[in-house]
């Protein structure tokens, strides 16, 4: 069955970076365009960064442009989002997603704050 399951998460101060990770396994990674997506307390999930298939193009939200970039190494079944200068407004809770389907993974806690 699809799994996906993200790592990565943690503490971090204003303007720090953080690298996220995604294990995907259980169908043929390769061919399907992924999103990082994310769920701030309280509120609704935002979607974060999306990636083709084969990582050849990319987008963001507008919140994230210019800091987040996201990465995948299909030989690995790897996805990644890589944060810099983070900011308070980025504490969520983040999930790796396969595109168009409802499979997410269990979530990585990331939290900003001094």
């Amino acid at each position: 069955q699809v799994q996906l399951v993200e790592s990565g998460g943690g503490l971090v101060q204003p303007g720090g970076s953080l690298r996220l990770s995604c294990t995907a396994s259980g169908f043929t990674f390769s061919l399907y365009a992924m999103n990082w997506v994310r769920q701030a307390p309280g509120e609704g999930l935002e979607w974060v960064s999306w990636i083709h298939s084969g990582g050849e193009s990319t987008s963001y939200a507008d919140s994230v442009k210019g800091r987040f970039t996201i990465s995948r190494d299909n030989a690995k079944n790897m996805l990644y989002l890589q944060m810099n200068n983070l900011k308070p407004e980025d504490t969520a809770v983040y999930y790796c997603a396969r595109a168009n389907t409802n499979n997410r993974g269990q979530g990585t806690q990331v939290s900003v704050s001094s």
